[in-house]
Order: structure tokens, then sequence, then C-alpha cells
């Protein structure tokens, strides 16, 4: 009886094991990331993801330059009523007012301070990085960045 008991009593334990391992796998948007162009594939920035009154936003926080190119670029390209125009890249907001949703985070938007193009955006993490996707129309661009420590 003792042995059907413990038997028993197994299962159970490696179940919650599992469900205990799956919550403690970091979801989290929040942090620094290091985004990768798409088109070259090189380091561009660092970006700091942070939580503000229940929504997501995006801060650059370091940009990898290469030697000849602006060290402190502006958006020079930025739409005329947007705040951002001719204001420095470095310490600019790109990410703004994205919410957690079941399958990921989104419903805000995401500028291109190069382009000066502004993307509806959505986000998730794949494989311990987070997907960055943005979405003109039909059109869209997808990136990936890697998590700072």
């Amino acid at each position: 009886m003792k042995i059907m008991l413990k038997l028993s009593v197994l299962p159970v334990l490696f179940f919650f094991c599992f469900i205990a391992s799956s919550f403690a796998q970091d979801n989290s948007i929040v942090g620094k990331w290091k985004t990768i162009d798409d088109k070259t594939g090189e380091p561009k920035s660092i970006v700091q993801i942070y939580e503000k009154d229940g929504k997501y936003f995006g801060q650059i926080k370091e940009l990898f330059r290469k030697p000849g190119e602006d060290p402190d670029p502006v958006c020079d390209k930025c739409p005329d009523d947007d705040v951002r125009k001719n204001q420095p890249t470095k310490g600019m907001v790109i990410i703004k007012d994205i919410t957690k949703r079941s399958n990921g985070y989104s419903g805000g938007t995401i500028l291109d301070p190069k382009e000066g193009k502004i993307y509806t955006c959505k986000l998730w993490i794949k494989d311990g990085k987070l997907m960055v996707r943005g979405y003109i129309a039909f059109f869209f661009r997808t990136q990936t960045w890697h998590k700072v420590e």
C-alpha cells in the first residue's frame, strides 16, 4: 500500500515541477535589448524597454556607429508634426503605447529614426529573443533583438 501511495505521488510531483519551470521562464519584454538591423544583420543600438502605467515603451540608450557615421544623429526624416523631429536619436523613445495581449505585445507604434517611418508594432519572445515586427498596411519588417545581460 505504501509503495502504491508513493508511486501515485510521483506523477503529481513531476507535474508541479513542470508547471513551476514553465512559469520560471522569462517571457517579459522589459529590459535592455541589442537591436539587430534586419537588412544588414549588424547591431545598431541598445533599447531599454520599460513599463509605465500598464503600457510598454522603448528608449534608445546606446548607438553603435561605424567610423565616418555621425556619432550623434538626429531624426531629420521624422514627420513634421512629430515631437521627435530633429531630436537626437540617442535617448529617443521609439516604441510607444504597447500593451500586453494573450499572444504577445501590440497596440502601439515603433519609429525607425533613420527612415522617419512610424509602424504599428507587435512584440513577442521567441527562444529568448525579442521579435519586433513593424507594420504599414499589409507590409511588415521583422527584427530579432537580443537580451543584454
